[in-house]
């Protein structure tokens, strides 16, 4: 029941972008910056260590939301309780479920090189459940399942990521999933194009 709702779902969620189209919001040039977004850029580079990209650029429209999830992104990414390999295991996911093209292009290669297997990986991009799993990325990925198609967590698997990472863990995890629905939504609402020769994302249905 649970498998034939993700699929429904994942289908109606498609936004088809038309072929060759360009973003919405193209990035703005830092030359053109005003004095919000240089300082919006600045705080990104000290923080990141790296210039701006994907949504971070297209939310310099403005400056105030992309300095605050960058702000959030910087936690939920890289220090959550559940660590950085299930928390690349959560964002793909999270990728699949809005068929976000950019975030998974950015992020496939990240969870491959954190520990995810290749064969977790390609039955994500296919909206297959993964074989194989162990204990810890199991309990991830039911908990991100339902929280995307389902809209929240049984009792059953929220009591399981309790029990793994303690309620940390859980608001967590909701954090990470919610946080990469937030940028998805922000790359899919300005049509952010996969940058050339990236790690496909299948569209539904095949």
């Amino acid at each position: 029941m649970f498998r034939l709702t993700a699929f429904t779902l994942a289908s109606a969620l498609v936004v088809i972008v038309p072929a060759g189209a360009q973003s919405r919001l193209p990035d703005i040039p830092p030359a053109q910056y005003d004095a919000d977004q240089k300082k919006a850029a600045e705080e990104f580079q000290a923080a990141r260590k790296a210039p701006l990209s994907g949504p971070f650029q297209t939310m310099m429209y403005s400056p105030e939301v992309m300095s605050r999830a960058r702000a959030m992104g910087d936690y939920l990414r890289y220090h959550s309780a559940i660590g950085n390999t299930l928390s690349e295991l959560v964002i793909l996911i999270t990728a699949r479920a809005w068929s976000q093209g950019y975030e998974w292009s950015a992020h496939q290669p990240l969870a491959l090189k954190a520990g995810i297997s290749k064969d977790i990986v390609d039955a994500i991009a296919e909206g297959r459940r993964p074989t194989a799993m162990s204990a810890d990325e199991e309990i991830a990925y039911d908990f991100t399942m339902e929280l995307q198609y389902n809209k929240g967590v049984s009792d059953t698997t929220y009591a399981k990521a309790e029990k793994r990472w303690g309620k940390k863990g859980a608001v967590d995890i909701a954090g990470i999933s919610g946080y990469y629905t937030f940028l998805a939504l922000q790359l899919n609402m300005a049509r952010q194009p996969v940058p050339a020769n990236a790690p496909p994302l299948p569209r539904f249905p095949n």
